[in-house]
């Protein structure tokens, strides 16, 4: 394992259901990462600029990985993800994008943006807990991760 200790998973997504559904699947694939969520692209960056309720580093670690759905109210997945990718330190965080849309333009918008992966939510629990699998053995099983600055 490249990585030695768990990575915390920082998941973004408004829809109360689709956060139940990707940590049940996360865990069905026996990660040992914490994961921690957010609703929307506001608390997402207060989240990692450890603002309000996100001040103390025990209840709010910092991620090494981000999922992230685009679709969010009050501050999108796109507007955050630009956020994240030029900020000079959280922009080493990996951000996977987790999301209904398989629009072209999304895509494109975010890689252009800087995202490291675009995932579109398969429609099935399994097909979801499959791709989860997949996506844990590779960000934390073969990709070595930069060290999580506390800073």
């Amino acid at each position: 394992m490249n990585n030695p200790e768990p990575v915390v998973i920082l998941l973004a997504d408004d829809d109360p259901d689709d956060r139940l559904l990707t940590i049940r699947a996360l865990k069905r694939s026996r990660l040992r990462n914490e994961i921690y969520t957010v609703e929307d692209g506001e608390e997402l960056m207060d989240y990692l600029h450890r603002r309000g309720p996100y001040t103390d580093p025990q209840r709010s670690p910092r991620p090494g990985l981000i999922l992230l759905d685009l679709n969010m109210p009050r501050k999108d997945g796109r507007e955050a993800l630009e956020e994240i990718k030029s900020d000079p330190v959280l922009r080493r965080i990996p951000v996977v994008v987790l999301t209904t849309s398989n629009a072209e333009a999304d895509i494109l918008r975010s890689y252009d943006l800087g995202v490291n992966a675009f995932i579109t939510k398969p429609v099935t629990f399994e097909e979801l807990a499959r791709v989860l699998q997949v996506l844990g053995d590779f960000w934390f099983e073969i990709v070595r991760l930069p060290s999580v600055d506390e800073a």
